[in-house]
């Protein structure tokens, strides 16, 4: 079993000197991976309900730092030697997927081949709106550009055609180190979500839900890959434990229902509380699984 830490861009660890600490004392302990989560604005008095909070707003005022999700990666990069580096997630029909592809394979190239492109369809319609991008049709944008980026990722020239993007015969490169590409993870906690990912991902993360909730998504994630012809297998699972719980056996119950990944959030804010918290996940719960 893998451990993540998500929100490792949040607050401070939008500033190096926490980045830094959290990055490298998490790899000491056997932390596998880090996620960064993404907004390019934060419209005021967006009515948009967020749903990982019972509150309906995201943690934190609104003009709380939220650093782009790759960057932070590649500084992270240059100091570890072996952490995974995800985003989690970068919301992709915002984006155009050239500049996609040439990032995080940048980013793969620069890490020796340790990234993971975590995406999600967004839910902050007013962040679409400022953007020029209809919500609508954002599931649609998702799925095309994961094609054109797996086009970009291949050897070769590309070529690609569909409803929102184009181009003739084109290079693009680095390519990604790994083989295959990046893995492609997609985030959310609906039943559609879970048939996204049977349909063109690498992996799944639903973002919250109990142990039934899950278990759900994951039922509706067999069948959808029944009916595209998919072994349920080839997708990674990854899956949220509750702030601060570290049940041991919730984590062995996600293991039997087939995840490779747990992701918890920071265990402190500071460098103090961080540090002890980490040692003791590290004690209390890697070193247990």
């Amino acid at each position: 079993m893998n451990f993540g830490i998500a929100f490792a861009n949040a607050g401070p660890f939008g500033y190096p000197e926490m980045l830094t600490h959290l990055a490298t004392t998490a790899e000491n302990v056997g932390i596998e991976s880090l996620w960064t989560v993404e907004h390019v604005i934060v419209p005021v008095g967006y009515q948009s309900e967020y749903p990982y909070d019972p509150s309906g707003k995201m943690p934190g005022p609104e003009d709380s730092p939220i650093p782009d999700p790759i960057l932070p990666l590649a500084y992270v990069a240059g100091i570890t030697k072996k952490i995974r580096l995800g985003t989690g997630i970068l919301i992709l029909p915002q984006r155009h997927p050239t500049y996609v592809a040439k990032e995080i394979a940048t980013l793969d190239v620069l890490s020796g081949g340790r990234a993971i492109l975590g995406i999600g369809v967004g839910w902050l319609r007013e962040e679409f709106d400022a953007l020029g991008i209809a919500f609508e049709e954002r599931a649609a944008r998702t799925r095309e550009s994961v094609e054109a980026i797996r086009s970009l990722w291949k050897e070769g020239t590309s070529t690609f055609e569909g409803k929102y993007f184009r181009w003739p015969a084109v290079e693009s490169n680095p390519k990604p180190v790994q083989a295959g590409g990046v893995p492609i993870v997609i985030g959310g906690h609906t039943d559609l979500a879970a048939k996204r990912a049977a349909r063109y991902c690498d992996g799944f993360f639903p973002g919250r839900g109990d142990a039934k909730r899950i278990g759900e998504l994951l039922t509706i994630l067999k069948d959808e890959c029944k009916k595209v012809g998919r072994d349920p297998s080839e997708i990674e699972l990854t899956l949220p434990l509750p702030l601060f719980n570290y049940d041991l056996d919730l984590i062995r119950r996600y293991r039997d229902m087939g995840a490779s990944r747990v992701m918890i959030g920071p265990p402190g804010f500071d460098k103090e509380g961080l540090a002890e918290g980490l040692e003791r996940f590290g004690n209390d719960v890697i070193a247990k699984l």
